[in-house]
């Protein structure tokens, strides 16, 4: 703290501090994970309470997932490992001061004790979208697939934030933790949704990756908003240019197919979500290993997605037609696709997207199903970062 030209403070515990008042007039608070008596997230979740909500960053020499969790659900800026760089501590206290500086958090009502709050930006048409915001250095910004939620990347982002990547991903709308509007489930909105977001967050030189509806929100958003924020592009098993079959794609699917998707959601989805799990991880393939919990993730962040948004979501991945989005590409772009994808078939989608993308790269993965993040976790991630990098 001191190399940065801040003056240091020192208290003997976390009660002395509280009860010098001092918390009040602070512009952003640093703690440990471990402190004499408190962790640090207590001190945070305390300040919260007691209507001070600080721009909080926590350190620790020793992270782990569940500690990440839990602090990015109470709501902490920033979480830093040990030992810290001077310029990693600077970044952190920027982002935290900044978020904070555009009301992210800490506006509106004071917080009541036992209450849970969650990251999230307001849309202009008052859609409130949920995201996750894990460490610092160039952002890399993740669209998940129907009817998932952000968690479906969340081995990719420990992956790529533990290699100094600072990782994103929201909940769309009407998915997960993100609010259920009646209106806007469609493909323009849901890229307007993700340009609120990196304008929000102020993201610039990002490297945005979709995976399946994922990629068509992508490639909408890139499309309808331009690359000025972006610096790459990766589309994971996604759906452009267009799943359905089309006098312009012959290769797609008939529209019967999405008509039975819609009338098995109708008729049960809780049920359709289980069944749909063996052709998305290729569970049906011989020599699959594709694990009870694996199903029943994919089962619980679907039935978190409102009822009539994933319906709608039905026609918004499957009849976009992409293709004048993707010629609007101008920055290196990677696609991932498994030869054996049973939801995105790879003739209909990723053979026609390296057509359409100036110079991008296709790399298919052999015998591969659609759950690549998963399935191919460490290929995927290696394979990410080497792009990144690239």
């Amino acid at each position: 703290m001191r190399a940065l030209g801040f003056a240091v403070a020192p208290y003997s515990d976390a009660d002395t501090f509280l009860r010098s008042g001092i918390a009040a007039k602070a512009a952003c608070l640093i703690a440990d994970v471990q402190m004499p008596g408190m962790t640090g997230l207590e001190l945070h979740r305390r300040l919260a309470a007691e209507g001070i909500p600080l721009p909080t960053i926590l350190m620790t020499a020793y992270p782990d997932e569940m500690t990440r969790r839990r602090a990015q659900d109470a709501g902490v800026d920033c979480f830093l490992t040990k030992p810290l760089r001077p310029d990693a501590l600077a970044a952190g206290i920027e982002a935290a001061l900044a978020r904070r500086a555009r009301g992210m958090r800490g506006t509106g009502p004071k917080p009541r004790r036992g209450e849970r709050h969650m990251a999230t930006i307001t849309t202009q048409d008052g859609t409130e979208i949920y995201y996750k915001d894990w460490g610092t250095g160039q952002p890399v910004v993740f669209s998940h697939g129907w009817p998932l939620t952000a968690d479906a990347w969340d081995s990719q982002m420990l992956f790529l934030g533990s290699k100094g990547y600072r990782v994103i991903a929201h909940d769309r709308r009407g998915h997960g933790r993100s609010s259920q509007p009646w209106n806007g489930n469609d493909m323009d909105t849901y890229a307007d949704d993700l340009a609120a977001l990196t304008a929000a967050l102020d993201l610039k030189d990002a490297v945005h990756v979709g995976h399946s509806t994922g990629g068509g929100e992508v490639a909408r958003y890139i499309g309808r908003h331009g690359t000025g924020r972006v610096a790459k592009a990766v589309l994971i098993g996604a759906v452009p240019p267009i799943m359905l079959k089309t006098d312009a794609y012959p290769g797609g699917l008939p529209m019967d197919v999405f008509d039975g998707i819609r009338a098995a959601v109708l008729a049960d989805r809780s049920q359709f979500f289980k069944d749909l799990t063996t052709p998305f991880y290729g569970a049906n393939r011989p020599d699959a290993k594709i694990s009870q919990g694996m199903r029943d993730s994919f089962w619980l962040q679907g039935m978190q997605a409102g009822f009539k948004n994933v319906y709608d979501c039905i026609e918004a991945f499957s009849a976009t037609d992409f293709t004048e989005d993707l010629k609007t590409f101008d920055v290196p772009t990677l696609i991932v696709h498994g030869d054996d994808d049973q939801i995105v078939p790879i003739a209909g989608s990723a053979h026609e997207t390296v057509k359409l993308v100036k110079d991008a790269t296709l790399k298919v993965y052999p015998g591969a199903s659609h759950a690549l993040a998963e399935t191919h976790r460490e290929q995927l991630n290696a394979d990410l970062l080497a792009f990144i990098q690239a």
